[in-house]
């Protein structure tokens, strides 16, 4: 049985990452975990406070560990792509609200993935009534914090971009380059 590696993609709103899970997920044949907070906030609406962001946080980490624990019982194949993690929720964390609850920060220490994927602002932004920041101005300053948080970590990370197939076959050299390491 291959090795079991869990790649997350992270990145500012509308940089792709749902797109680019799902389609890694099917180009390697596996599955992926979806990002909680879009579940949270269509159901509860953009009225979000700081006190909702443990909730997704939670959330965001009970759907991972449920899907997680059905890959490894129920796949052999080696990747488990994760769209979104603590990273996420810190950033967005400090961005929206100046600050980020210990909590979080401890499950970025203890939590441990195989690689990152950190997609670029280069696709155009795409309206849609769960996302908050449309100019390019807010999503640069995004993709630095979240770079900055990879920056300053030990696991390994690429940078992802282009338009359409282009972004997927990125991402997959990504994840060849990532995973031979």
């Amino acid at each position: 049985m291959p090795q079991r590696k869990k790649i997350v993609v992270i990145g500012p709103e509308s940089t792709g990452k749902s797109s680019l899970c799902a389609a890694l997920a099917a180009h390697y044949g596996t599955g992926w975990v979806p990002e909680y907070a879009r579940e949270f906030l269509l159901e509860h609406g953009m009225n979000y406070g700081y006190p909702d962001l443990m909730t997704i946080a939670r959330g965001q980490l009970a759907l991972e560990d449920r899907l997680t624990a059905e890959w490894q019982t129920r796949t052999d194949k080696a990747q488990l792509f994760v769209d979104t993690d603590m990273y996420v929720m810190k950033v967005w964390s400090e961005y929206v609200f100046g600050r980020c609850d210990a909590w979080i920060l401890d499950q970025i220490a203890t939590r441990k993935y195989d690689a990152y994927l950190l997609c670029r602002t280069d696709l155009p932004w795409v309206r849609d009534d769960l996302r908050e920041y449309p100019d390019l101005a807010n999503r640069e300053r995004l993709f630095h914090m979240y770079r900055d948080c990879l920056v300053n970590q030990s696991t390994p990370w690429a940078e992802v971009g282009g338009l359409g197939e282009d972004r997927i076959a990125a991402g997959i050299a990504a994840v060849e380059a990532l995973l031979l390491q």
